[in-house]
């Protein structure tokens, strides 16, 4: 049996900064936590267990990466510099830029060079603390390529010291041999991808991209009740460009998370609240397409709709690998708080993810994954830019990452 207690220790437990023990130690067995509180309060079992001293450090939950898009072939760089010449992110699209040129990218590359592309996307996250992190499909849009896609995705997840959860997001756009024909592609979703892919074990939750240059309303339901024939949650991309109504659909299906949501109403507020569906923002995606349109964070603290912050770290309109970095954006484009961002990547991503028995908390029972801050106060989390703060990660009690000089 392997024991371990770290302490000399500052506790953020819950990822509330305004919840937090001073002096505190963490006891693990066997990569679960056994106990947690104030060092005083340490109970006599433990006393001669061997010690972590973390020197007065901060530690909270380990970060959760909720939504993200890291398994794509090539990038677009290209299509970013357009955009800087005034052509927007719908015109590129229509142009056979955008979704379909990583398509096209993705379909080529062999499967171990698509680790390698994705495996250093990855790792500047985990260096960062984040132990938990989503990753959707979506640039495959053919069977075999979606299945190449999520194999990837499993492989980070045994390769790494991540708990990895696959996305199928094979309505992500439409495929250019499907010109014309949506119904037809949303048939072979939900009639021939989904149900091989789940079959074969690779499929925790199933998105689609409900939006005018992706899939309509009806288009949407047909692939959440494919989803729900086989047991899987699911998700949506909702009013990134409009309001479509498609957080409503996903409030009635009790999506985890709708996402993106800079055109959410509060009519669809109101139905995540009803659902318990959490709204998932994208602080990366609006500032890289240089949206206008804020998403309405006051509507959602009204109605007390959890929300959580993610990379969503894609080609084409987030390449962003820092979730710390996403949180000083959602604090200074969004106006969030301190405690609304450090909860948004802990306890409300991991019920983004369905995972909230599991992730986003330090509890007795629980692995013990858990980040070590090399910071005087939590907000320096959201403050700093371009600065590393994590010293340490731990995961299921073994620490997994020591950045250089800490």
């Amino acid at each position: 049996m392997k024991h371990t207690v770290w302490h000399h220790l500052n506790l953020c437990a819950q990822g509330d900064p305004e919840q937090t023990i001073r002096d505190a130690a963490i006891a693990v067995r066997d990569g679960q936590i056994a106990w947690l509180g104030a060092s005083h309060a340490l109970p006599e079992e433990y006393g001669t267990w061997p010690r972590e001293d973390l020197a007065g450090a901060w530690v909270t939950p380990g970060l959760v990466d909720c939504h993200t898009h890291l398994v794509y072939g090539g990038q677009r760089a290209d299509e970013f510099a357009q955009r800087l010449a005034g052509v927007s992110y719908e015109e590129i699209a229509k142009q056979g830029g955008g979704i379909v040129s990583t398509v096209r990218a993705t379909r080529a590359a062999e499967e171990d060079t698509l680790f390698r592309q994705s495996a250093a996307r990855l790792e500047p996250l985990l260096a960062e603390g984040v132990t938990a992190v989503e990753i959707k499909s979506g640039y495959g849009l053919d069977l075999a390529s979606e299945r190449k896609m999520l194999r990837v995705a499993r492989r980070l997840g045994e390769r790494y010291p991540v708990s990895v959860y696959t996305t199928f997001l094979g309505a992500h756009a439409l495929p250019p041999e499907f010109a014309g024909r949506a119904d037809d592609y949303i048939a072979e979703v939900c009639e021939r991808m989904l149900p091989a892919l789940a079959d074969e074990g690779l499929v925790d939750a199933v998105d689609v991209f409900c939006e005018r240059i992706g899939f309509s309303l009806a288009q949407s339901e047909r692939v959440f009740e494919a989803a729900e024939r086989h047991g899987l949650p699911v998700k949506m991309h909702a009013e990134q460009l409009s309001n479509s109504g498609g957080t409503a659909l996903a409030a009635r299906h009790r999506a985890l998370s709708a996402d993106h949501l800079e055109f959410l109403d509060e009519a669809g507020v109101a139905a995540m609240k009803a659902s318990g569906t959490v709204a998932v923002l994208l602080p990366g995606a609006y500032y890289f397409i240089r949206e206008t349109q804020l998403p309405p964070i006051d509507l959602l603290r009204r109605h007390g709709v959890p929300v959580a912050i993610s990379t969503d770290s894609n080609p084409g309109t987030s390449p962003a690998t820092s979730l710390l970095l996403m949180m000083n954006m959602a604090t200074t484009l969004f106006r969030m708080t301190v405690p609304e961002v450090l909860q948004g990547v802990t306890t409300h991503a991991a019920r983004a993810l369905g995972q909230a028995a599991r992730h986003g908390t330090l509890a007795v029972g629980r692995q013990a994954d858990f980040a070590v801050w090399s910071v005087d106060t939590l907000a320096e989390l959201a403050y700093w830019i371009g600065r590393p703060l994590c010293a340490r990660v731990v995961r299921a009690g073994e620490t997994v990452h020591t950045r250089r000089g800490a």
